[in-house]
């Protein structure tokens, strides 16, 4: 039974290949749609002599630079990612600031969350939720002593994400702030906050939320439309309307690739926010459980990676794998609720398919790092058979 094991695990292959293909498959099927999502608008535009193929070479550039990237973070060992943990987050806050300084920051529809870099804008805050799983990972295993106190565990933590909050909020960026927030208290949770300190914050959260919802007369307006989308069709409901209308002519299998109606710009941000609207128009309902099926093998994949680090006793590896999965989960999960109307429009784009320089880029360095724990874990386990 030792020689049969033996041999299983030496032929062990290096790397996880489905993680790597699942990845490239909604890479692609996110490629093709921003196309067919964006080739009205940008013809419409006429924002280069390329035309309707203007988002399409960006994101294809985009992708090109997140696989280099990518490439040099997987030749990263993790342990360095642990040890300046605290510096990249400094260097994430720095930035937020930056972005908030009048011919720094660029304004777009209202909202000042990104930093223009001549040929792209760049938006901090994709940066910030790749930092922020970095520096909870680090944290909790700094505090592991001292997780389960409110004073020395728990209450540093939480003044390091309000004080993110708050820039967030200046930005406003509301969507980012609920899923940082949200990342940071599950790898809190997941590192061993304790039962009472996290019910209490989900006691606690929707008067937090209430609060921040009632301070800002858009945010009003969004729960509002949200609400009751069709009592105002042509002003706070007019996203979401479009949306459901999209989805209601993809039916079963949709009307077919390059189809869709609502992309002739009746629906906003067709390429960004509402991408799967689209692609529920033009691949019906199959097309979206097909996505949705790859994003839960995704992330459950990567659960898989953290419960094997967890085996080979790297901790840090095991809560990183462990936040790049909750982020994926959560920010899908709300662009999904968003598209469908179950929860207001928040801005989040969807990961790996929606377009936008600094969600692919932040996106694939994120799944380069769980690829290279996933490659010690392999590492360690074919070693000891040597």
């Amino acid at each position: 039974m030792k020689i049969f094991s033996s041999q299983k695990n030496y032929n062990l292959p290096i790397y996880d290949y489905n993680l790597i293909w699942v990845s490239l498959i909604l890479l692609g099927i996110g490629l093709v749609m921003v196309y067919s999502s964006s080739v009205d608008i940008a013809a419409a535009s006429k924002l280069s002599n390329y035309q309707s193929y203007y988002y399409l070479l960006r994101q294809s550039i985009f992708i090109f630079l997140g696989f280099s990237v990518g490439y040099i973070c997987f030749l990263i060992p993790i342990y360095f990612w642990q040890r300046m943990a605290p510096f990249f987050f400094v260097i994430g806050l720095i930035l937020l600031v930056l972005v908030l300084i009048p011919g720094i920051g660029r304004e777009v529809n209202g909202s000042q969350r990104w930093i223009s870099l001549g040929f792209t804008n760049f938006q901090p805050s994709e940066a910030v939720k790749l930092f922020t799983i970095m520096y909870a990972s680090d944290y909790v295993l700094r505090k592991s002593k001292q997780m389960r106190t409110i004073m020395k565990g728990f209450l540093p933590m939480l003044a390091v994400i309000v004080l993110t909050g708050f820039l967030l909020l200046l930005e406003p960026d509301f969507g980012a702030l609920a899923v940082i927030t949200l990342i940071a208290m599950g790898i809190l949770f997941l590192g061993g906050l304790t039962y009472k300190i996290f019910f209490s914050l989900i006691i606690f959260a929707p008067v937090s939320i209430y609060f921040l919802i009632t301070s800002s007369p858009y945010r009003m307006e969004r729960i509002v439309g949200f609400l009751d989308p069709w009592s105002d069709p042509f002003g706070k409901g007019y996203q979401l309307t479009h949306s459901l209308i999209a989805f209601g002519r993809g039916e079963f299998f949709g009307v077919g690739l390059g189809g869709s109606v609502e992309k002739l710009q009746y629906l906003p941000e067709a390429h960004t926010d509402f991408i799967l609207a689209v692609l529920g128009e033009e691949f019906g309902f199959l097309g979206v459980t097909i996505v949705i099926c790859l994003f839960a093998y995704l992330v459950l994949r990567m659960f898989g990676i953290a419960k094997e680090s967890i085996q080979n006793k790297k901790h840090f590896s095991a809560l990183m794998a462990q936040g790049v999965g909750l982020w994926f989960a959560l920010q899908g999960i709300i662009n999904m609720g968003v598209n469908v109307g179950l929860f207001p429009t928040k801005g989040l784009t969807l990961p790996l398919l929606s377009y936008g320089g600094s969600g692919i880029l932040m996106n694939m360095i994120a799944i380069a790092i769980v690829l290279k724990i996933d490659y010690e874990n392999r590492k360690n386990i074919r070693g000891q058979f040597y």
